[in-house]
């Protein structure tokens, strides 16, 4: 498991730019499954046909992150930018990132003034994004577009993930974990699925720009009119850390998240309830999570059709859309462990109604 999140959080695929994700995954699951697809818009649909009768079952997580988009490069070499995804502007400055020009990737960082002008400078002051820039060390337009770099070319943070903390309860740090944790738990779940008995048909769906408006997922499940039933996988945010506004409700390394609503999805009942029925049998840590400040593809999969039944596992992460995202191995095991054992608890008769 964790070799898959560290291979996927190196890789760049910001909102709109998932190319080397989705190839990566296209090419990862090839030969473990009966078809796979990247369509029109970069999301790799693959399916998978069990040994018995049973519904048809789409598992779903983003393959973006957020990041930014070169929107002007200055007569000095410098890069004016725009967001792809949600930013916390207070977070950018002196970030090291990654500019992904024509033909090779730049390294950058979001500058800052020196501490030397602070007497000079409103110390409580977070300027927009708008007011900050991005250094590649070109001293001037042409040298900028020499390197490769032009209006449009995506920016991506350029940290390195690392395993922290005790060895019997490891963190993993890095950009992008939201969400390429939850596509390192689809392909360890197909991993663990793979010439097993499960019943039904598994589609295992890797979306594209996520985190700007679900979009991937609202087209993809226009192509997937047989799906019976949903499970989302996705970071959330924890609430376990003492700033005023966390009200400790869910935490990190305590169990993967049974989401039972979120601004885009209020979960059905019945698809809790199995998932917790699930869990307690196998004895696997869970957390329920109610989060009005989240939202996840399962929203535009649930609406889609005539409506799917949609659960959601939510893999607790701290630092959220910073290039220091952080989350337990253990909670990513136990995500993994329990839409397992769902799978293997699907049948012919598996219900989920209203």
């Amino acid at each position: 498991m964790d070799e898959h999140v560290k291979q996927l959080s190196k890789l760049h695929g910001p909102c709109g730019y998932e190319q080397n994700v989705a190839y990566y995954i296209r090419d990862y699951v090839q030969d473990k499954v009966d078809h796979v697809q990247v369509d029109a818009m970069g999301n790799v649909i693959a399916r998978k046909t069990g040994l018995r009768r049973g519904p048809v079952t789409l598992l779903t997580a983003h393959m973006d992150e957020v990041g930014f988009i070169v929107k002007k490069i200055e007569e000095n070499g410098l890069l004016r930018f725009e967001k792809l995804g949600g930013h916390d502007d207070r977070i950018l400055l002196a970030q090291p990132v990654k500019v992904l020009g024509s033909g090779n990737e730049l390294d950058g960082v979001i500058g800052t003034m020196s501490a030397h002008f602070m007497k000079f400078d409103d110390p409580q002051k977070v300027r927009a994004h708008t007011k900050l820039y991005i250094d590649i060390g070109a001293t001037s337009m042409e040298e900028a577009l020499n390197m490769g770099v032009e209006i449009g070319t995506p920016v991506t943070w350029a940290t390195e993930p690392k395993l922290i903390g005790p060895k019997e309860k490891q963190m993993i740090v890095g950009k992008a974990l939201d969400d390429r944790a939850g596509c390192a738990v689809l392909l360890s779940v197909l991993n663990e699925v793979h010439q097993k008995d499960f019943a039904g048909e598994l589609v295992f769906l890797f979306t594209v720009q996520e985190e700007v408006g679900l979009r991937g997922a609202q087209t993809a499940i226009n192509q997937l009119p047989d799906v019976d039933l949903a499970i989302a996988i996705d970071t959330t945010a924890v609430s376990d850390t003492p700033e005023e506004t966390m009200d400790q409700t869910l935490f990190l390394g305590a169990g993967t998240g049974i989401k039972i609503m979120d601004f885009s999805l209020l979960v059905q009942k019945a698809m809790t309830d199995v998932l917790k029925k699930v869990a307690i049998k196998a004895n696997i840590a869970y957390q329920l999570e109610v989060f009005p400040g989240i939202g996840t593809d399962g929203g535009a999969i649930a609406l889609a059709n005539k409506g799917i039944p949609t659960g959601v596992l939510s893999i607790p992460s701290r630092n959220a859309h910073s290039p220091v995202e952080m989350v337990s191995m253990a909670d990513l095991m136990a995500t993994k462990d329990l839409l397992k054992e769902f799978i293997f608890n699907l049948d012919e008769n598996t219900s989920f109604t209203f």
